[in-house]
């Protein structure tokens, strides 16, 4: 159906203000994390592979970190293999990591890649063991009581931090056609596998890349207050504020912690935006307004 005035005059504007973001962001590198209901949802999943496609093709080199809890949780149920959180965790015994690398490394990864290469992209799926991407070491959590003097230091098992990230594996791809899509499994010195929050890997990723943007693709609208607006133009003492006095609090806190530490570590801006929204990702960075919350450096 042929294009009416109406939508060619909507269609001009949009290009009109997407232009100087476009100029702005040429040749800069976007880590963005990928999970939620944008993974589940098949419309979110097309928009959000068109949205990275579009990026690569207009000179902006983007990096794809996923995630996939509720993808290995249930195959886990289906394996008979229970699972237990502490801190909101999962414990990860040699039995559950190897349903991790199953998932994480080979299905999920796989859709994702196969996701942008349909929609005209050139994927790579990696895991942070491939080339030595990630190096990660075990995470210590302790756990305190009023009772006791000191913390207890409890093991979960496989699960990890990153201690170091290969940018030249990196940098081969993003100066390539290639766009990587990176899963949240790191190696240890001795070579064991360690799951590791996708958001951390995405923060370290955009820390090491000095990364013009970090985007977090969440279920919610992004940052409220407490009567239930949404912020955006925070700077990075706003947010320690907001922290403070409990605005900001629970579940959101680690997700927050690793916005602000790319930040703080040379990222130009982190966004935590709405992944339920079609095409989120083009919204949020080449419109004025956006679709989530902006935190900067910059006052």
């Amino acid at each position: 159906m042929p294009l009416t005035r109406k939508d060619a005059m909507t269609t001009a504007h949009v290009l009109s203000e997407a232009m100087p973001y476009i100029q702005r962001f040429v040749g800069k590198t976007i880590i963005i994390k990928y999970g939620g209901n944008a993974m589940i949802d098949e419309k979110l999943q097309n928009s959000f592979a068109r949205d990275i496609v579009m990026m690569k093709l207009i000179g902006i080199n983007p990096i794809v970190v996923h995630g996939g809890g509720p993808q290995i949780g249930k195959l886990l149920d289906d394996l008979s293999i229970e699972s237990h959180f502490i801190n909101g965790m999962r414990v990860t015994d040699t039995k559950t990591m190897d349903v991790v690398e199953m998932v994480l490394g080979g299905a999920v990864n796989k859709q994702i890649v196969g996701l942008i290469n349909n929609n005209g992209g050139q994927a790579i799926g990696l895991t942070g063991k491939d080339g030595k991407l990630l190096q990660a070491k075990k995470m210590r959590v302790e756990h305190k009581t009023p009772e006791m003097e000191v913390p207890e230091i409890i093991d979960i098992g496989h699960v990890g931090e990153v201690s170091s990230v290969n940018v030249r594996v990196l940098d081969m791809l993003v100066n390539s056609d290639i766009i990587p899509v990176i899963a949240p499994i790191g190696v240890g010195e001795d070579g064991a596998s360690y799951n590791i929050n996708a958001d951390l890997v995405a923060g370290k990723v955009a820390e090491v890349m000095q990364a013009e943007k970090l985007i977090l693709l969440t279920n919610i609208e992004g940052l409220m207050d407490k009567e239930g607006s949404i912020l955006t133009g925070l700077t990075t003492q706003q947010v320690d504020d907001l922290i403070a006095d409990g605005t900001i609090y629970g579940g959101m806190l680690p997700k927050i912690g690793c916005a602000l530490s790319a930040v703080k570590n040379g990222v130009t801006s982190a966004h935590i935006i709405d992944g339920r929204v079609e095409h989120s990702c083009m919204l949020e960075i080449f419109t004025d307004e956006g679709v989530g919350t902006l935190i900067t450096n910059r006052g």
